[in-house]
């Protein structure tokens, strides 16, 4: 059936001609199946990919892999509603976005790429985009738990830190949410590793490391309606619906609807929550012409939420403290609020050439009280000053090209053009309140400031990311032989304001070429030998008050990437290598002059497996080694050392067994792992390494003839104490404790 269906695509006009027997074939697969109303993990699903049919020994039961749906016209340029299909195992898809260039197979991709489906953020019971990147050895969650935000290093860069639609929504920067993805409305979660600058455009708050691109669920072609009942932790509970339909003649109208609520007491001291979630997506495919529309609302509120740690300078990193402790006061608060839209059309002026256009944006307001305690001593005591602080930020972004295919003598083409434009513009207000003190180990319940709420909220920064992308793909010898050149024009303008007068304070202006080069070589099918350079674009610091050359900006920071890999597909597990340094400069006063003379170099081993070792065994493994260091600096006590927050080893691994004397019954167990880190550049005060092992476990059946799957998981469950990460600016982020997670989903 896999070949049956590769042999489809490979005849061009044949195949979408073959749209009414495509149907007809379709129709006759799913009638004897679906009306026996199997399990959900057991029903044909029609999606991209071919069929296969395996027998599963746990359960007897014959089940059919995804079958490509033929009953409309796909374009080899598509990418709205035109995923890769999944792999085997169902955790990771074949491939995922590269940005302008569009989807891509992994075999196909010289970067560095995983795509985890909507089945393994069912099955891990994950509740943010957060819980599902992590599962990738290259990345580590420094966003607290418990905290108002998510946020990554990956490939020992910081990404999302700063946020400001740091993560991309269906390819496009600016529409998801600025602190947190719940992933009630994602149908996967791409993670790719390395600089962007060129694929995705700069990323609004200049991260290089990589990027997080969220896949919104579609109507599917088969209906759905499905319940899911959550219970986490303590006292916290939820529920979730989501409903999928397709309309019109040819289906060709899709709507699919999530919405959810949950709260109550978390697992850490003093700690409730309470997250509304609901998002809209709408999608329609013709014959030429396609589109989508994507509408998201979240609201996420914290009564004492947790927060990261900062170290005073000189003392050594206290033993971190039981994960239930909380150092927030219970009259400290946060809530939440976003909005988002985004609209994407494409149409196929010609079998081998597609124009698109997209427009969103998204809105966010914060308003919080609280403050970021400081570690004073080895006894773990703190002070912290909390304050009243809200925070709006709008977002703008809009882009449209062209991707055409075309052949010359034996090479194949494939172009890519993208104009792209992205406005953000921040207002912040604060008042603070009075000092108090607290420890890590007993807090101290204090009483409850009145802290005024700001009456002034002016807008502080704009920022405009405007420019324009060129590639062109070629392919030689039924594509054993690709490669890939382009270039993306950036230009970079911000005003900066002063947040009490709102008058201009400073102006950035400022324009860069980032180009890319990448490489894969086939010499068999099932192996790809890869290559890449790339870059990433940072905004340029402006020159301190103590400079001499105050207030001057300087020129963008290009990051770059070197990458060579390999990677192996099996047909039911692959596995994957890759060697890469990165480079990205920093700015720093030499002298009293500011200048961009330092330079940080991350150079890494990347390991991962993924699949199935056989039909009941899956496994989602992988090791990052990274020899980081300050290569450049203005301080020789600090050349050579390590940066802050970068682990040199991290390694996951994922087991999943359907047992086989229970049918029906999933087990599964966890192990994460990373070394040491520093929190100063002077590589005087550091986290040790820590290990966290959770496990899983769920049950498919069917009640009164509908499918059912119970799911329960226990993180940390040897409930180890640990610091989880340093951020960016040295802070410590406290592990979480033992968590229990139960769940129960019902299809009518």
């Amino acid at each position: 059936m896999v070949c049956w269906g590769a042999a489809l695509k490979s005849k061009g006009s044949a195949y979408r001609k073959s749209k009414w027997l495509g149907v007809a074939i379709t129709a006759a697969v799913l009638s004897p199946i679906t009306s026996e109303r199997a399990g959900a993990e057991d029903r044909v699903q029609i999606s991209q990919g071919a069929g296969e049919q395996t027998t599963s020994p746990s359960s007897g039961i014959t089940t059919l892999e995804p079958v490509k749906v033929v009953g409309r016209r796909e374009s080899p340029t598509a990418t709205i509603d035109n995923p890769p299909p999944e792999y085997a195992g169902g955790q990771v898809a074949r491939g995922g976005r590269l940005g302008v260039l569009g989807n891509r197979d992994i075999m196909n991709a010289p970067f560095s790429i995983t795509s985890y489906t909507s089945k393994m953020i069912e099955d891990q019971q994950a509740t943010t985009a957060a819980d599902v990147a992590k599962n990738d050895p290259s990345v580590r969650f420094t966003g607290q738990t418990g905290g108002i935000l998510d946020a990554y290093y990956i490939r020992g860069f910081p990404v999302a830190e700063g946020n400001s639609g740091e993560v991309a929504l269906d390819g496009i920067f600016g529409v998801a949410p600025n602190y947190r993805v719940f992933t009630d409305y994602v149908e996967r979660i791409e993670v790719l590793k390395g600089p962007t600058a060129f694929l995705y455009g700069m990323s609004p708050s200049s991260s290089i490391g990589g990027t997080i691109n969220i896949v919104p669920k579609r109507a599917g072609d088969v209906d759905l309606v499905r319940f899911t009942a959550d219970y986490i932790g303590s006292l916290q509970g939820g529920g979730h619906l989501d409903w999928s339909r397709r309309f019109g003649k040819d289906r060709e109208f899709g709507l699919r609807l999530n919405g959810s609520y949950r709260g109550g007491d978390t697992p850490i001291d003093k700690q409730s929550t309470g997250a509304f979630v609901g998002s809209l997506g709408l999608d329609y495919r013709g014959e030429r012409f396609r589109a989508s529309v994507d509408l998201l609302a979240q609201e996420e509120s914290f009564i004492a939420p947790s927060r990261p740690f900062l170290v005073a300078a000189g003392i050594a990193v206290p033993p971190a403290p039981d994960g239930h402790r909380n150092v927030t006061q219970a009259w400290e608060t946060s809530k939440i609020a976003d909005q988002g839209l985004l609209f994407r059309a494409e149409y196929d002026v010609t079998d081998q050439i597609t124009v698109f256009a997209d427009l969103g944006g998204a809105h966010t307001r914060v308003d919080r009280v609280f403050g970021t305690p400081t570690i004073t001593n080895w006894a773990g005591d703190t002070i912290n000053t909390p304050a009243n602080f809200i925070f709006q930020i709008n977002r703008y972004t809009y882009d449209a090209g062209i991707r055409a295919s075309f052949d010359t003598s034996i090479v194949k083409h494939t172009l890519a053009f993208q104009a792209l434009g992205y406005r953000d513009d921040l207002s912040r207000g604060s008042t603070n309140g009075r000092s108090m003190t607290s420890n890590i180990y007993v807090p101290i319940d204090r009483t409850a400031q009145s802290i005024a709420t700001p009456t002034f909220i002016p807008k502080i920064s704009q920022t405009d990311l405007m420019g324009f992308a060129l590639s062109d793909t070629l392919s030689m010898l039924d594509d054993r032989i690709q490669l890939m050149l382009g270039g993306r024009h950036q230009r970079i303008t911000s005003d900066n304001f002063s947040p009490t007068t709102g008058q201009l304070t400073s102006s950035y202006d400022k324009s860069a070429l980032t180009p890319m080069v990448g490489v894969v070589l086939k010499p068999w099918r099932n192996v790809s030998l890869y290559g890449n350079y790339i870059q990433g674009l940072s905004k340029g610091d402006v020159a301190p008050s103590t400079a001499t050359n105050a207030g001057e900006a300087l020129a963008p920071y290009v990051a770059k990437q070197y990458e060579v890999g390999i990677k192996v597909d099996f047909g039911r597990i692959a596995a994957t290598v890759a060697a890469f340094q990165i480079e990205k400069p920093f700015g720093q006063l030499v002298g009293n002059v500011f200048t961009a003379g330092g330079q940080q170099r991350n150079r890494g081993l990347e390991f991962s497996v993924f699949g199935e070792i056989t039909p009941e065994l899956r496994v989602l493994a992988g090791t990052t080694l990274l020899d980081a260091s300050l290569t450049q600096t203005n301080t020789p006590g600090t050349l050579g050392n390590r940066p802050i927050g970068v682990a040199a080893v991290q390694a996951n691994v994922g087991i999943e067994w359907d047992t086989p004397f229970v049918s029906g019954l999933t087990l599964s167990a966890g192990v994460s792992y990373s070394s040491d880190a520093y929190v100063d550049t002077a590589n005087t005060q550091s986290i040790p390494a820590w290990t966290r092992v959770d496990f899983g476990a769920r049950y498919r059946t069917t009640i009164v003839d509908r499918p059912v799957t119970f799911r329960a998981a226990v993180q940390n469950a040897f409930d180890a104490n640990y610091w989880g990460a340093v951020t960016s600016y040295g802070a410590l982020v406290q592990g979480a404790p033992r968590t229990a997670l139960l769940s129960a989903s019902v299809d009518f």
